[in-house]
């Protein structure tokens, strides 16, 4: 126990020092005077209307999870999923420790109903993989319709083809309860990266931006693999860089990409920061009170160490 502690703590300066380091890095290529003058003469009137695209996507990514809940037969209303799912919004940002939102949700409801937390943990991680590959499609129908990276256009195609081919196999062969929903599922998924690409369109019209937007959008889009590396805040800091190295690649300006991807997690935040609510009024998650971060990580620690003893 006390060397899982020790590997919590390890693992969170990591964060620390990943977000902080990204985040001084960032700050020594970009001018503020000109990010400030984008801000004052930004028009307000498309960031309200990305605010609303991209609320339109989470309702729809809150959605997909509930699908992948039904096909282990966990029968939540819409309203109540949504509910638990701007909880895990807020705590993707906020929660310290190194369980996350999601962790957070899967205690939740292994807690609450009577599901494995394997079935749940399986749910949630499909969840999470169908948006990837919903954001690796997208990306491969933007590359071809950039010439000027001179890839032919068989390669993107037949990615994408291959790749979604051999993703339904194994999913059929292995976890045939979520691959009988996979239309449903994966539809969502497309729509949920395809509003979040229009979120970010309207935040560069915001911006009075009126050239190509084919290079940010790709950028955009390869910066939200950063997820996927471990840091604070969401991936502040981390998504600003990839977009200030895609930038450079492109020849494009940095201060928009930059621009672009602070107003987009700005954003997020808000949207995640809804979540506060159900932390005052945890009744309307069907609980007398939340459970406290300590309580997560002593049951999956608890849990881990039980597999270890199998």
């Amino acid at each position: 126990m006390k060397n899982k502690t020790t590997l919590n703590v390890v693992k969170n300066i990591f964060k620390v020092i990943v977000t902080f380091g990204a985040l001084y890095w960032v700050a020594h290529k970009i001018d503020f005077k000109d990010l400030k003058n984008a801000l004052v003469d930004c028009n307000w009137g498309f960031l309200f209307l990305a605010l609303c695209t991209y609320t339109l996507s989470i309702l729809i990514a809150s959605s997909r999870l509930n699908s992948f809940f039904k096909a282990i037969q966990l029968k939540l209303s819409e309203r109540y999923n949504l509910r638990l799912y701007q909880l895990g919004l807020l705590y993707n940002f906020f929660l310290p420790g190194g369980i996350g939102g999601d962790g957070y949700k899967i205690y939740f409801l292994k807690k609450n109903h009577n599901v494995s937390g394997r079935k749940i943990l399986s749910a949630v991680f499909f969840d999470r993989l169908s948006g990837l590959w919903a954001l690796a499609i997208i990306i491969c129908a933007l590359v071809i319709f950039m010439p000027r990276l001179a890839i032919p256009n068989t390669l993107p195609i037949s990615v994408a083809v291959i790749g979604t081919a051999s993703y339904y196999f194994f999913l059929h062969l292995l976890f045939r309860s979520f691959s009988k929903k996979f239309i449903s599922t994966h539809i969502k998924a497309l729509a949920v990266q395809s509003f979040q690409v229009i979120t970010a369109i309207l935040i560069l019209y915001s911006l009075n931006f009126d050239e190509k937007f084919s290079p940010y959008l790709l950028i955009f889009l390869v910066s939200s693999l950063v997820a996927i590396v471990p840091s604070i805040g969401g991936g502040v800091g981390l998504r600003e860089l990839v977009m200030i190295y895609g930038a450079n690649y492109f020849q494009i300006d940095e201060h928009t990409a930059v621009l672009v991807s602070l107003f987009f997690y700005i954003i997020s935040l808000l949207v995640a920061c809804s979540g506060i609510y159900y932390i005052f009024r945890p009744q309307r998650l069907g609980a007398d009170r939340l459970p406290s971060v300590a309580e997560v990580e002593k049951e999956i620690d608890k849990e881990t160490l039980d597999e270890n003893n199998l």
